[in-house]
């Protein structure tokens, strides 16, 4: 036993303990997840009629006296069980957007629908993958002595790709108060976007709503250079959402249009700083947006509620543009396993941080999202479902349904977290059954075996 590896000896232990088929149980029920929370309490249902009681659970009759219930970190560097669950939920959520289904109507899929693209501005030059990276005819350098073009031919996966030619050139203040009001240059774009429809068929902007509704779901991506970037569905609605169809003026082409327009419109100024100025940070110059896809035409609609999915579960190490844990001292930055150019990013956040003026965007605080604080999806509120209903649903489903006129008590607190050694084996192992079980059902069903 001495010379077996500690998770091995643990994961024994815990198969000769009585309650180990319980705490499989219990492992099982999170899926596998990584990194469960630690419940305990108890929960009674009582008859809101009679007083009866219906129902009593209470964790002192489980192992260790606690409940596991999943940690749902959407990340796979951190849970890729609960990441799996989670990249499903966004898969439905934004499928239903553009198919229907989960309570939204199947006449959605006939409606104006782009899929948009947003990239930041340019903070100065970076490595590229491409034929050439940055030829450069007459060569030379810049004021710091750094070559001012790169005719090497890079690999996509080498690790100079979205590094800057010259760290000195490159704008890092500009980059982090960027990624600091990338949510609100969002919701500056919505806003002109809907002005723009309005003023182009005629429309005073305040009734724009009584007419139209623009609904969305987006999606926030980090480049190799470590800027973000940003994917949307916009869909165009009547009045009341995505049960009603929209006015006979709005068109796929009007919609495009008007998306370009505010994209190259839209402006946000950073509060002033004797030490940086006032800066004007607008969307980058590539911008796309295309129709998805009607009779054959465009993207693929599960294509692109796969592609967001997909993108969800990445965490920021998967992408080289941060860290996926806080920092909470400058010790911390030195020590995070990232990239020169990044940790630069992360310095400057730092920096930034301390400076009375900007004091609101906490930059501190967003030192690992290199002080980008939006969250990764988002959406309006007439797109589609919602994260609850799927999950409500699957609770439904699951046979974990609310009784009429009951009345639940419940007395719960957090014990802890994580795995011993051990049962972190047994759940990555469960974790990996499940998964081969959902591809050989995936399989079975492209096969046309599934009954």
């Amino acid at each position: 036993m001495r010379q077996l590896p500690e998770a091995d000896r643990d994961a024994i232990r815990l198969a000769q303990d009585p309650k180990f088929p319980r705490l499989l149980e219990q492992i099982t029920a999170t899926g596998g997840c990584s990194h469960p929370v630690h419940l305990s309490g108890s929960t009674t249902t009582v008859d809101g009629t009679t007083g009866e009681i219906i129902h009593h659970y209470d964790t002192r009759n489980e192992p260790g006296e606690r409940l596991l219930v999943r940690c749902r970190n959407r990340r796979a560097t951190i849970c890729p069980a609960c990441s799996r669950l989670h990249a499903g939920d966004t898969y439905h959520l934004v499928r239903a957007g553009l198919l229907g289904g989960k309570n939204v109507p199947d006449s959605v899929r006939h409606r104006p629908r782009l899929f948009v693209t947003l990239t930041a501005p340019s903070f100065g030059p970076v490595h590229r993958s491409s034929e050439r990276c940055r030829p450069r005819r007459d060569g030379g350098t810049c004021e710091h002595g750094s070559p001012l073009g790169c005719g090497l031919v890079h690999a996509p996966d080498e690790p100079s790709i979205g590094q800057p030619l010259c760290p000195d050139c490159y704008d890092y203040t500009a980059h982090v108060l960027w990624h600091a009001h990338a949510s609100k240059l969002w919701d500056r774009f919505v806003i002109d976007v809907r002005r723009r429809l309005a003023s182009s068929v005629g429309l005073v902007q305040s009734r724009f709503a009584r007419h139209a509704r623009l609904s969305f779901a987006r999606v926030a991506e980090y480049q190799r250079r470590a800027a973000v970037h940003v994917h949307a569905v916009v869909r165009l609605d009547g009045p009341t959402g995505p049960g009603d169809e929209p006015p006979a003026w709005g068109t796929t082409e009007l919609l495009i249009e008007a998306v370009r327009a505010s994209t190259r419109r839209i402006l946000v100024r950073t509060p002033y700083s004797p030490a940086v100025g006032e800066l004007s940070l607008r969307w980058g110059a590539q911008t796309d947006a295309r129709p998805l896809r009607i009779d054959s035409e465009g993207p693929d609609d599960d294509a692109v509620a796969a592609y967001v999915a997909k993108y969800v579960t990445k965490g920021a190490s998967d992408t080289g543009a941060g860290a996926d844990y806080r920092l909470a001292t400058w010790g911390d930055i030195e020590s995070a396993p990232v990239s020169e150019h990044v940790r630069t990013l992360m310095r400057t956040c730092w920096r930034l941080g301390g400076l009375p003026e900007y004091a609101p965007l906490r930059l501190r605080t967003w030192v690992h999202t290199l002080g980008y604080r939006g969250h990764i999806l988002t959406k309006s509120r007439a797109y589609s479902t919602t994260y609850a209903a799927l999950r409500a649903e699957r609770a439904h489903h699951q046979g974990h349904t609310a009784l009429p006129h009951a009345i639940n008590e419940r007395h719960w607190r957090y014990v802890g977290s994580g795995h011993t050694p051990g049962a972190a084996l047994i759940a990555a192992g469960v974790a990996e059954d499940l998964a081969e079980s959902r591809r050989l059902a995936l399989a079975a069903v492209q096969e046309g075996e599934w009954c």
